[in-house]
């Protein structure tokens, strides 16, 4: 019999609440979850890992939303994110730099500082500036590795109410944890499932948040809901700011 690990029940805590937060802003299950296994794992490791859980509640929230997806959204400014993403994820091997979090950072500060002003309400995309917004936002979360946040303040940008908005952001999610999940299995498959005590804590907690915040989201206004997306885009632009402040020293 296996001795009980204290860090299991952590990491079962934290993937039930970055599933629930995914549900209700569109990401977060990463941006949650790979600090916390990089704690007990090397870097590259944790993100590989921590793609399993977050394909398959991507998965989970994109079959109870699907029907209601924007595809005007998706094939515009999706498609171009999703490519935009993977091409910064190759760069990212070549282009890493502490200066890309910070920039990263500061972007998403700025862009939940706006969202939570009402600015962001003001802004809005489409046609050409669509599709350039899809890859500019999808290039700079692929070169730092966390798409979501920045594809999320990309997407308030766009007049699609909460349940397309998530939707939307889901369906993007999606195509691009089908494109990497490959990579990461071929790779680094055998230290992928030599973890899986951690793999699969973070997949049951992940799966059980995300279905709790689905009918969560059910009960939030249009306007509450932008505040918090907003507000939680605004809290991972500082921490990665306090995160190149501290690799600085």
């Amino acid at each position: 019999m296996m001795p009980f690990d204290p860090f299991l029940l952590l990491v079962l805590v934290v993937a039930f609440l970055a599933g629930g937060v995914a549900s209700i802003t569109g990401f977060g299950i990463g941006s949650l979850l790979t600090p916390l296994l990089d704690v007990r794992l090397p870097f590259k490791l944790a993100v590989a890992v921590v793609s399993i859980p977050h394909f398959i509640g991507t998965a989970v929230r994109f079959f109870t939303l699907r029907q209601h997806v924007d595809r005007r959204v998706l094939m515009g400014f999706g498609l171009t994110s999703a490519a935009g993403g993977l091409a910064g994820a190759l760069l990212h091997t070549f282009a890493e730099s502490p200066a890309l979090t910070a920039i990263f950072g500061a972007l998403l500060v700025f862009a939940g500082l706006t969202g939570l002003l009402g600015i962001a309400e003001r802004m809005r995309f489409g046609g050409v500036m669509a599709w350039i917004a899809g890859a500019v936002s999808g290039l700079l979360g692929g070169l730092v590795g966390n798409q979501g946040g920045i594809r999320s303040a990309a997407l308030l940008g766009f007049d699609v109410p909460k349940r397309s908005f998530v939707a939307t952001a889901t369906a993007i999610g999606l195509i691009v944890d089908g494109a990497r999940l490959p990579v990461y299995l071929f790779t680094q498959g055998h230290d992928i499932l030599k973890a899986w005590p951690l793999m699969v804590t973070a997949t049951s907690g992940v799966i059980a948040g995300t279905l709790s915040g689905y009918y969560l989201l059910r009960q939030l206004s249009e306007v509450l809901f932008r505040r918090i997306v907003s507000a939680i885009i605004l809290a991972l632009g500082v921490a990665m700011l306090i995160r190149f402040a501290q690799s600085l020293r």
